[in-house]
Parts: structure tokens; sequence; C-alpha cells
């Protein structure tokens, strides 16, 4: 029997080699996290006999004390969902509608100050993630509610060490931080450094109220009000009004087939369908005679790359565009269309624009002793979305709004009153012969569907295991700037031939584009290995943020 781990100073726990999904396992299941002591409060639930969807709640939860700056009761996201009885994939959407009072004419001329208003309190959405755990606990969960709260209550009590990563969003945000924020994240008037104890205690009180009464006060009660009072005191859009109404609501994925592979996604509302459509496209190349990351292959897939912007740019990922996506756009015909537009000699002028997206999300990766499977990105926009923080609750508030496309007015990406905000996340589940594969997914705004059709590929068509997939270097497009941004990997000679062949590659300021990191996405994996009889999971953490920090190197 056959036992594949990946951790070096991470850990990624999994418990046996077992026989089988289809019936109750001795195994308890994988997880893969941003954070060790978010990977920890997963599997404590596993170990309980909680399955994926339980221990997807504990991993949230703690990630939003673990890692603040990413995600949170006060923030949103997308997750995908496997339902081992019934073999079905299902699309949860917690992406949060905008306010029903928003006035997006405040956030472009002529309003004097509208670049103001596009962050800060006006950028706030409706904040769903509550209500998405809620609604996955309603539906699938097996333990009690209040106990998938307790290490999220724990760590924010008593205090963790700040991560590397983590030291560098404070000291970034530091200044932007309210007097009361500052109280949490600084020492003596300075920003809490690596290494420094962070405590929460507002936030432990607030998660000990919503272990015990649910999602009530949050979307009604004394949370609420707390919102409510002091969003209206700053000028937000938000009121209890939308907190009130507000839903989780279930939709279904959309998915492609990719060398012999169904490759699922969020489907609408969101821009997921755009790492599918870059799929599509590069099949139509005979990828592995290119070979991995050559100047002839990531040539092809920067062109395409751009492709996909343009369908993103062009297609909003809305409901009513369901159709069009899933019988026009993600389709054979189209993606062979497509490719013939693609000179693989030369590069292509790319003329389109759009706004910048959140870089700092979290995605986590969970499978259970019964096959079920949660992968799920979380986020609250940028590092601590609008930096404002409810006081007496010690919760951050996304900035959902700051990343739509403002002019002209009425565009697909526009801040419409009561829309959802259409994300790029995308949350992946492959299967193979009808049964699950892998499950996927990374933060990183934009660069999202990019990357994740990168690692996709790199498992299929390059036979890497997950590891190997997340860790090789990546190539993303910025349409904001027309520029590709390759990370350090790809060799110097592939560089200028990409150069050559006509792209502009930028890559003294791909911190500029992709955050104080450098680095694209932060990419978490699992994948299911069958072995005859026997199952074994291939877990992949990414290396480019603190899932690989000696900081918080933990051991069960």
């Amino acid at each position: 029997m056959k036992t594949k781990i990946s951790f070096l100073f991470f850990a990624v726990f999994f418990l046996h080699t077992t026989p089988a999904f289809a019936d109750e396992l001795p195994a308890n299941g994988a997880v893969a996290s941003g954070h060790p002591l978010a990977t920890k409060a997963g599997l404590e639930i596993l170990d309980k006999g909680g399955n994926a969807f339980d221990a997807a709640i504990a991993i949230a939860s703690t990630l939003n004390v673990v890692e603040p700056a990413m995600s949170g009761l006060g923030g949103y996201g997308t997750t995908l969902i496997y339902d081992a009885q019934k073999k079905e994939i299902h699309y949860l959407n917690s992406s949060g509608k905008f306010p029903i009072k928003t006035n997006s004419d405040l956030m472009r001329l002529p309003t004097t100050d509208y670049l103001k208003n596009r962050e800060g309190p006006k950028s706030i959405s409706t904040p769903g993630n509550l209500n998405s755990w809620k609604e996955m606990h309603n539906k699938y969960g097996k333990l009690p509610w209040n106990a998938l709260f307790e290490q999220a209550i724990h760590h924010a009590k008593t205090g963790f060490p700040v991560s590397p990563y983590m030291a560098k969003l404070i000291a970034f945000s530091f200044n932007e931080f309210s007097n009361y924020s500052q109280s949490f994240y600084g020492k003596d008037g300075q920003p809490l450094t690596e290494g420094g104890i962070l405590v929460q205690k507002d936030l432990a009180k607030t998660y000990e109220l919503i272990a015990t009464q649910g999602v009530e006060p949050f979307y009604r009660g004394e949370i609420a009000l707390l919102i409510d009072k002091q969003l209206q005191e700053l000028g937000s859009f938000l009121s209890i009004e939308d907190l009130r109404i507000d839903v989780a609501e279930w939709w279904d994925p959309i998915k492609i087939s990719y060398q012999g592979y169904d490759i699922y996604t969020m489907g609408t509302p969101g821009n997921g369908f755009s790492a599918l459509f870059t799929l599509g496209v590069m099949e139509q190349f005979p990828v592995q005679k290119l070979k991995h990351n050559t100047h002839e292959y990531l040539h092809v897939l920067a062109e395409t790359l751009k492709e996909s912007c343009k369908v993103r740019l062009t297609h909003s990922g809305s409901t009513e565009e369901k159709n069009n996506i899933v019988n026009n756009i993600l389709t054979t015909k189209n993606f062979l269309s497509v490719s013939n537009r693609i000179d693989t000699h030369i590069a292509s002028h790319f003329d389109m624009h759009a706004g910048s997206e959140g870089i700092n999300t979290t995605h986590f990766v969970v499978v259970d002793r019964w096959g079920n499977i949660v992968s799920s990105t979380q986020t609250l926009g940028l590092g601590f979305g609008s930096k404002v923080m409810i006081e007496g609750a010690g919760i951050w508030m996304n900035n959902s709004m700051a990343f739509s496309t403002f002019e002209p007015k009425g565009n697909p990406m526009d801040v419409l009153p009561g829309k959802y905000k259409l994300s790029s996340n995308s949350p992946i589940i492959i299967t193979k012969n009808d049964q699950p594969w892998a499950a996927l997914g990374t933060p990183g705004g934009h660069t999202i569907p990019q990357n994740v059709a990168q690692i996709i590929i790199n498992l299929i068509d390059f036979g890497m295991n997950m590891q190997e997939a997340i860790d090789a270097p990546k190539l993303a497009f910025f349409e904001e700037k027309c520029v590709v941004c390759t990370e350090d990997g790809i060799p110097h000679t592939v560089v200028s031939e990409l150069k050559k062949m006509g792209h502009s590659i930028d890559n003294d300021h791909i911190a500029s584009y992709i955050g104080l990191s450098g680095k694209i996405g932060n990419a978490m994996g699992v994948r299911i290995v069958r072995d005859h009889e026997a199952i074994s999971f291939d877990i992949g953490i990414d290396k480019r943020k603190d899932g690989w920090s000696t900081t918080h190197r933990v051991s069960k």
C-alpha cells in the first residue's frame, strides 16, 4: 500500500492508505490550507468524526483568525463541493451582493473625489461567508455547529505568532488602520513584526456568539447593529437591510472535458469560466511536444491568456450570460476558432483594459474519509479589505466594490445595486471516469484562472505530482498594463526569446501587479491516488507565502 505526502516545514497531515471511498473508512482524509493552524483545525474535526463540510467551516474560521488580512466574516467567496453520497458537484456562492443603496456614479467622473470613493467604507459589499458556512452545515454537517469554532476562538483569544508575509501586510497597511485596530495589530505604536503574538479578543467574543447562536447575531442581531451603526457613520452604502436579505445560494457548476478529464469550476454568477476557456484553447495545441516552460509553450500560453481576458471583459459571468458561456464560449468549435487566430511566432497587440482585482485571498481543499470534497476560495479583496474594522467585534470588512470596472457606466463589470460581485475565483474539482481525481485552487485576483489552468496542464499534460505542479514557475498576463510577468525559475534565455516574439515583459515591477510577495498565487491542492483498492493523497502546498514558513512549524 502506498502513502504519498508532501511537506517540509509546513505540516500537511493525512492518515493511512485506505481501501475505497464507497464505505466508511479508517482514514480521516486530507487538508491543504495556507496556514498550519488552520490545517490542524480541519484535521481535528476529521479526527472527531466530522466530514469535509464540518472541517471546511473549522478551516475557514481559523483562517479568519490566523490569516486575518485574507478572508473572514467580513468577506465573500466561492465554494465547489463534491457530494460523495449523491456523486454530484455543486457550487455554493457567497460572493455577496452589492448594497441596495449603492450609487456607482460617486465612483466615476464628474464626482470630484471619485477615486477615494472606490476604497474604504464605500467599497464594502455584503459579507456572505458566514451564511455559506451555515448553509453548508445545514445541508451536509455531521458535528454540532458550536464544535466547529473551537480552534478559531482559541487562537483569537490566546494569540499566535505573526508569520513573515502577514508581518509585511501589517506593516504595509498599519498607517491606514484605526486606533482600535492598531491596538490589536501593534505594540507601543508600531506594527507587530514577524513572531509577535497577535491576540484578537473581540474577534474571539464574536465567534463565541456565533458558535452558540448561529448566524442570527451577525445578519440580524447585535453584530449586525454594530456593523450598521458604524458603517453608516463612515458613509458606507452597506446597511442592515443588506445583511438581513443576504443568502448563500447553490448553483450549478460548469465544466469542460480536457484530455479525458472533466474539469469543474464555479458557474455563474462568477467569472471562473475563463480558466476553462484557457484550457479549452490550449488543448488545441500540441502542448506536450512544445515542452514545459519553453518559449514556444509560454508564447502560446500568453496568447491564450490574452484571449481569455478578452472573453472575460466582453462577457460577464452573470446568470443571464450562462447559456451563452456554456453553449457558445466553452465549445470545441470556439476553442478551435480562437486557436486558429493565434500566431505561434508573433505576440499580438492587446488593447482592452479593466480594473484590477483583490489578490490577498485564501484557498483551501479538504477531502474526508467518505470521499466528500470542499474546494473553497474566500477573500476580503485587498489585504485587510477596506481597512475598516468593526469596533467591538474585531471584524475586517471587505472592499469588494474596488475591483469593479466603473467606465463606461452600465458595463457588465460595473457596480449594480443588488447584483452579485463577479469574481475570478476558480475553485476546481477534477474527475476522471466519473470519480474525483483532484481538487485545487489559488488566490490571486485576475491571475487565479491563469494559475489554476497552468497547474492543471502541469498535472495532466506534463505528468507532475501536485507539489511539482504548484511549485513550477508560472507566467501571468496583466491586462491593466498589457504586460506579461514571469516568475523566477523561468530561464532568462526563455524570457529573451519571448521578448523577441513581441511580448512586453515587466518583471522589474512584478510586485506592483501581484502584491508584496512578488509571486503568482498561493495554490493548494489534493490529488486522490487510486492504486487498485488503495487510496492515498498527493498533497500540494504552495511555497510562495507562509504555507512553508518555519515560524509555524506544527506537528501532530
